[in-house]
């Protein structure tokens, strides 16, 4: 896609979002929805100008970005380091291949109600939910790049003489930098996620536990309010993995 294009898509796409709040905001001021059940744009904005007076938003905010920076570094070290450890034993990664993969496709919804009940009503057990939700397809994305290195190059190695850990640092982990990078924008995301799912169960403080309880008093524009900072959080979060993607592609 040239400049020009980029430079369209860019316009359009904000076109499109100020006729929806447009829209949103004078099907509320004509009484066509309910203001108070959908809220609106200048409901939203008084909101957010009264949360941010109260420091309500901030304090919430900064507890979901804090456990979801520690959930992403977990993920991230103990994604590669155990696809590390199974790459480095074939009969280990044969082991527990359909474990991971069973893991995977469970619904983490579920399994956040028992970790609650295993670990208490505390910031531990929304670190495990989020930690759940990710670690498992970082695992298997990670360990499959290691899988799929080329074979020539391994070959070339192997006939060289080349120990497993040898070409693991020369070889592998050079050769999958991408796919964890990848993988980064993916995870970054899924920890947001999980961290909203637990902070629905299981907080007393963080956007999750705000959304939660505003629903439990009808206070609508706040419920609204908190989604759109998530919407802006989750683009601010991946755009930040994908300026470390760039900055990494210029200095090698």
């Amino acid at each position: 896609m040239n400049g020009v294009n980029k430079k369209m898509v860019t316009i359009i796409r904000f076109v499109i979002v100020i006729a929806f709040l447009g829209l949103w905001e004078l099907c509320a001021r004509l009484n066509i929805i309910d203001a108070f059940i959908f809220s609106s744009p200048s409901r939203i904005i008084l909101c957010f100008q009264t949360s941010i007076r109260d420091g309500i938003l901030l304090k919430h905010t900064l507890v979901t970005l804090g456990e979801t920076f520690l959930s992403f570094g977990i993920i991230i070290a103990a994604g590669v380091g155990i696809a590390l450890v199974l790459w480095l034993s074939p009969f280990l990664s044969q082991l527990v291949e359909p474990f991971l993969i069973i893991l995977n496709s469970l619904p983490k919804s579920a399994l956040a109600p028992m970790l609650i009940v295993w670990l208490g009503n505390n910031p531990k057990a929304i670190i495990v939910t989020a930690v759940s939700v990710a670690i498992f397809g970082t695992i298997i994305n990670v360990y499959t790049s290691f899988m799929e290195t080329d074979p020539e190059k391994l070959k070339l190695m192997k006939a060289f003489g080349s120990s497993r850990i040898q070409i693991l640092k020369k070889l592998i982990l050079p050769a999958s930098i991408g796919t964890i990078i990848s993988n980064m924008k993916v995870a970054i995301g899924l920890c947001l996620v999980g961290v909203i799912i637990g902070e629905f169960l299981a907080a007393r403080s963080g956007l999750g536990y705000l959304i939660v309880y505003s629903s439990q008093i009808f206070a609508m524009d706040t419920i609204a309010m908190a989604i759109i900072i998530l919407c802006v959080l989750s683009i601010i979060l991946f755009k930040l993995v994908d300026l470390a993607e760039l900055l990494y592609k210029r200095l090698t």
